[in-house]
C-alpha cells in the first residue's frame, strides 16, 4: 500500500511540475497592467479587460509561498512576491480595512463589499508568505485583517461569524459568495476558510487571544456544523443557528474533515483531536457510500434522499485525495488508501487537459468538460491542486 501511495504522489508531483505550474507561472502573468490576468478561458486565452478578484490573487499568493516553503525554487518566490505587491497596492482597503472584493483590469476597485471569506484567504496567504519571507509588515497586515474580522464579523450574541458587509461595514441584503449559494448569515464555507486562515496565522503568531478564538471556531465544527450522525456537514444557517438548507456537499465534507484535524493538532487539543479523527473517518466513509456516482467521481451536491447535482469539479477530487489519505493514516483501513488511488485515476482520466494545459473546472455526468468555464479566474485557482500535492508529498514522504 505504501508503494501504491508513493506512486500516486510521484505521478501527482510530475503533473504539478510539468503541467499545472507552468500554466500559472507563464500564462497568467499580466505584463500589461500588473499582477495577473483576471480570467483565462477554456483554451487558456486571456481577456485583458477582465476584472480581477480577491480570491484568485490571495490563492496565488498562498500557493507560491507554500511551494517555495516546501521546494525552495526561487521562481516560486518571485511569483509570490508579484502577488503580494499587487495585493498590498490594490486589494487592501486602506480606508475602511479589509479587502476589496473585485477590481477592474487596471486595478481600481469596482466592488468593495467586505466578504469575510475573501479576508480569510488574505490572512491565510499573508501568513504563509510571512513564513517564507520573515517580512514583519506582512505579519502586521495579517494581524490587522484578523482584528477587523473580530471587530465586525464575530457574533457576540450567538457565536460564529457573519458572512458579509458593505465597504463601510454596514449590513447588506445580499450576503452570498456566488449565485449558487443560499443568502444566509452564517455558512460552513466561510467558517471553514476562517478555520484554515486562523490556523495558519496561529502557526506564525501564537497569540493567546487568537488561540482562544481558533479553539472556539473549531468547536463550532464538532458542535454546530456536523450532522447528528457525523456523516456530513450542514451548510447554511441563519444568525441564530437555525438550519436553512438540506443541501450536502461531499467535496466540502471531505475537505472540512481533514482541515479540522489539522487545526486540532495545531492547538495540541487532545479532546478536539480525538473528535476530529472520529469525524474524519465517518465523513470519509460517508463520502464513499453516498457522495459518489457510478463513474467513481464525487458528485457536486446531494440531499438526504438522492444526488441532486451530478456535475463534478476538480477541487472536490483533489481535496478527496488528502481526505482519504488522512483517513487511512488514522485508521490503517486500506479502503481509504485504495480511494486515494481511485481519486487519482479519476482525475487523470477526466480532469487533466492534455490539449490546453491545466485542469478542467467541471465535467458533466458523462465525463465531458464544460468548455465555457475558466481555466483560471475568480474561482478557478491553483490552491486546491497545489495544496493537495504538497500534502501528499509531506505525508507520504
Amino acid at each position: 500500500m505504501d508503494q501504491q501511495l508513493t506512486s500516486v504522489k510521484e505521478a501527482f508531483r510530475k503533473e504539478l511540475i510539468e503541467n499545472v505550474l507552468p500554466f500559472w507561472m507563464i500564462k497568467t502573468i499580466d505584463n500589461l497592467k500588473g499582477g495577473f490576468w483576471g480570467r483565462l478561458d477554456f483554451t487558456g486565452t486571456h481577456d485583458p479587460l477582465e476584472p480581477k478578484g480577491a480570491i484568485l490573487n490571495a490563492r496565488i499568493l498562498w500557493t507560491f509561498s507554500a511551494l517555495y516553503n516546501q521546494m525552495r525554487n526561487k521562481e516560486f518566490i518571485e511569483v509570490a512576491d508579484r502577488a503580494y505587491e499587487y495585493i498590498s497596492t490594490h486589494f487592501l482597503d486602506k480606508e475602511y480595512g479589509g479587502v476589496h472584493w473585485k477590481l477592474d483590469s487596471s486595478g481600481q476597485p469596482v466592488e468593495s463589499k467586505k466578504q469575510i471569506y475573501a479576508i480569510a484567504f488574505m490572512i491565510y496567504a499573508f501568513s504563509e508568505y510571512f513564513r517564507v519571507t520573515g517580512n514583519k509588515n506582512v505579519l502586521e497586515e495579517s494581524i490587522d485583517l484578523y482584528k477587523v474580522i473580530e471587530k465586525y464579523s464575530f457574533d457576540t450574541v450567538h457565536g460564529g461569524y457573519l458572512e458579509a458587509f458593505s465597504r463601510e461595514w454596514d449590513s447588506l441584503e445580499d450576503l452570498r459568495l456566488s449565485n449558487i449559494d443560499e443568502n444566509e448569515k452564517k455558512t460552513l464555507n466561510t467558517h471553514l476558510h476562517l478555520l484554515e486562515a486562523y490556523t495558519g496565522l496561529f502557526q506564525v503568531w501564537p497569540d493567546e487571544d487568537l488561540k482562544n478564538k481558533l479553539s472556539a471556531l473549531a468547536t463550532l465544527f464538532s458542535d454546530r456544523f456536523i450532522s447528528d450522525n457525523q456523516e456530513y456537514f450542514k451548510l447554511f444557517f441563519d444568525e441564530q443557528w437555525n438550519l436553512r438548507s438540506d443541501r450536502i456537499s461531499p467535496g466540502h465534507d471531505i475537505e472540512t474533515a481533514w482541515l479540522l484535524l489539522e487545526t486540532a493538532r495545531t492547538l495540541e487539543d487532545k479532546s478536539l483531536t480525538s473528535k476530529a479523527e472520529r469525524i474524519s473517518l465517518n465523513i470519509a466513509d460517508s463520502v464513499i457510500r453516498t457522495g459518489m456516482d457510478e463513474t467513481g467521481g464525487l458528485v457536486y451536491e446531494r440531499n438526504h434522499e438522492k444526488i441532486t447535482n451530478y456535475n463534478k469539479e476538480w477541487w472536490c477530487h483533489v481535496e478527496a485525495l488528502v481526505g482519504f489519505h488522512n483517513a487511512w493514516e488514522i485508521s490503517g483501513d486500506k479502503r481509504f488508501a485504495e480511494m486515494v488511488q481511485k481519486m487519482w485515476d479519476f482525475i487523470t482520466n477526466y480532469f487533466i487537459d492534455r490539449v490546453n494545459g491545466e485542469w478542467h473546472f467541471r465535467i458533466d455526468r458523462q465525463g465531458r468538460p464544460y468548455n465555457d468555464l475558466d481555466k483560471a479566474g475568480f474561482w478557478k485557482c491553483p490552491y486546491h491542486t497545489v495544496r493537495a500535492c504538497l500534502e501528499l508529498i509531506r505525508r507520504i514522504g
